[in-house]
């Protein structure tokens, strides 16, 4: 008989102390921008979600400052706009935490939990909070789908399920299971990406109509 595998929590605490250099940038904020959430963002959504977002790390300007994902950075409209559109959100995303926008059969969590230096976490930091992302998957219990936004976020998912990072090809709409779930790859919806059309909206909407239909099959 295997042994039973015990998880640890699905969230970092607040003050997360675990990587030091992320750590003394979450002081740095803090010093500049007190009243910011400068800590670990929690994931945001419907804890019977079927459907499981993950990016790659808060930004400065977004969840470090807001504590919501993907909530007062350029990614954010995007993203939001697409759920809404796909009925995996209702309410309108104005930018911050207390607006009226809720997530439906629909989580989003990141790879990273706290703001790295210029958007870029290391690998080190990506394998100590790893296992807060295995633990956040674990505890959706009608998870079927992930959608991953760039390829960091593709690497921790799979490896978050003990597979190898290889094991899933790169590329934005690339599909595969992997154990339980099924995968559907996207490129970030950064700022960068957008603007030099590496993604379109047509392209980002591609991927969550195909999520949406394989959860409703």
């Amino acid at each position: 008989m295997k042994p039973e595998i015990v998880l640890g929590p699905a969230e970092p605490p607040h003050d997360c102390p675990i990587c030091p250099r992320l750590v003394a940038y979450r002081e740095e904020n803090k010093a500049k921008e007190p009243t910011w959430f400068n800590g670990a963002a929690p994931s945001f959504g419907d804890p019977d979600a079927r459907l499981l977002i993950v990016g790659l790390a808060p930004g400065r300007m977004g969840a470090n400052r807001t504590g919501r994902p993907f909530t007062g950075d350029y990614a954010g409209v995007l993203l939001y706009e697409t759920l809404i559109k796909f009925g995996f959100a209702r309410g309108r995303y104005e930018a911050r935490p207390d607006d009226s926008l809720e997530l439906i059969d629909c989580m989003i969590t990141n790879a990273v939990r706290c703001a790295p230096p210029a958007n870029k976490p290391l690998p080190a930091e990506e394998a100590a909070c790893r296992p807060f992302l295995t633990a956040r998957m674990a505890a959706l219990p009608r998870l079927k789908a992930i959608v991953t936004l760039g390829d960091v976020s593709r690497k921790n998912v799979l490896k978050a399920l003990g597979a190898k990072a290889s094991s899933v090809p790169s590329g934005h709409g690339v599909e595969a299971d992997v154990g339980p779930y099924r995968l559907f790859n996207s490129y970030h919806c950064s700022q960068y990406n957008q603007n030099t059309r590496v993604l379109t909206p047509d392209m980002f909407e591609d991927v969550f109509q195909a999520a949406k239909a394989y959860i409703d099959a």
